[in-house]
């Protein structure tokens, strides 16, 4: 008789909680963010669309393909240097020092790359970057206006 008070109260805590909509944080964020600075890096290119938004991931696909990111894209080193969680928990903003370079230059670039992160579904996806080999790529669309 003494467990039906504790069994009472884990079943209403357990039910207030399947009613809250999931926040993330930051070690649900840090995997997704070195997994995607390593599969830049080992040039893993499907692998590294399935971190971003669904929107963005057929055009980044056919860009590295154009661009012969396989064989001419070289990150030879990255760093994360800053992550900023959003206080709603849903979106992160992190900067990330990459080093790289596309053939047919020969010239390393060091770049302080900004990745906004969303927490979309109950995952982590990136959805726009600025600066780095992917500048211009990755951008929200616009939706046209009626």
């Amino acid at each position: 008789m003494k467990r039906l008070p504790a069994l009472m109260f884990a079943l209403v805590l357990g039910g207030a909680c399947a009613h809250t909509p999931p926040k993330s944080d930051l070690e649900e964020l840090r995997p997704v963010v070195e997994g995607f600075h390593k599969n830049l890096r080992w040039r893993n290119y499907r692998a590294l669309s399935s971190f971003l938004v669904p929107e963005e991931r057929k055009d980044f696909e056919r860009q590295r393909r154009e661009l012969h990111d396989d064989r001419d894209l070289t990150v030879t080193d990255f760093e994360i240097e800053d992550v900023k969680l959003a206080d709603d928990g849903r979106s992160a903003t992190v900067h990330s020092r990459i080093q790289w370079m596309r053939l047919p230059s020969v010239t390393e670039q060091t770049d302080t790359v900004t990745s906004e992160f969303v927490f979309r579904d109950g995952v982590w996806l990136l959805e726009k970057q600025q600066s780095g080999p992917f500048d211009g790529e990755l951008e929200p669309k616009e939706t046209p206006s009626p």
